[in-house]
């Protein structure tokens, strides 16, 4: 018997149309929800927000990395590891404030510098590699070329 299908891929049985409509739903409300409750989460943030990024602030302590166990107790160390203590300037209240350390950005980019160079070298050795493989294939076509004359 044949199908009116022109498309193989066209005419599924309503039990797989079925399956996929509710597995993409499910993605669908998944991502969705995640986006609502993203959303939820930064209007609840917006309405306590730090003094210092409503006023204007002066440093009182410069960028020190965070103790293991303020690093679980203060929410600016969680970010970075790194907290700096500020003044606001109309309330005159002292918080904490994430901060990004000279000396972990020097330890970042000298990671970054060592796996690129780490990198350039493995691929280097790749294209070496299958350079001298190509020139082998092409030597052994022009060989047997040679044979068969």
């Amino acid at each position: 018997m044949e199908s009116d299908c022109r498309l193989p891929g066209s005419c599924c049985r309503p039990r797989v149309l079925v399956l996929h409509a509710l597995f993409w739903g499910l993605v669908s409300l998944r991502v969705f929800g995640a986006a609502l409750l993203s959303e939820e989460k930064l209007s609840v943030k917006s309405a306590v927000a730090p003094c210092w990024l409503t006023e204007d602030f002066v440093v009182t302590e410069e960028c020190v990395r965070c103790s293991d166990f303020t690093t679980k107790s203060q929410t600016a160390c969680r970010q970075t590891g790194y907290v700096e203590r500020v003044n606001c300037s109309r309330s005159h209240r002292d918080e904490y404030r994430s901060c990004r350390s000279s000396l972990m950005e020097e330890h970042l980019f000298w990671k970054f510098e060592a796996a690129m160079l780490s990198l350039t070298a493995l691929f280097s050795v790749l294209v070496v590699v299958r350079q001298r493989s190509l020139d082998r294939l092409a030597s052994e076509k022009v060989r047997r070329q040679i044979e068969s004359i």
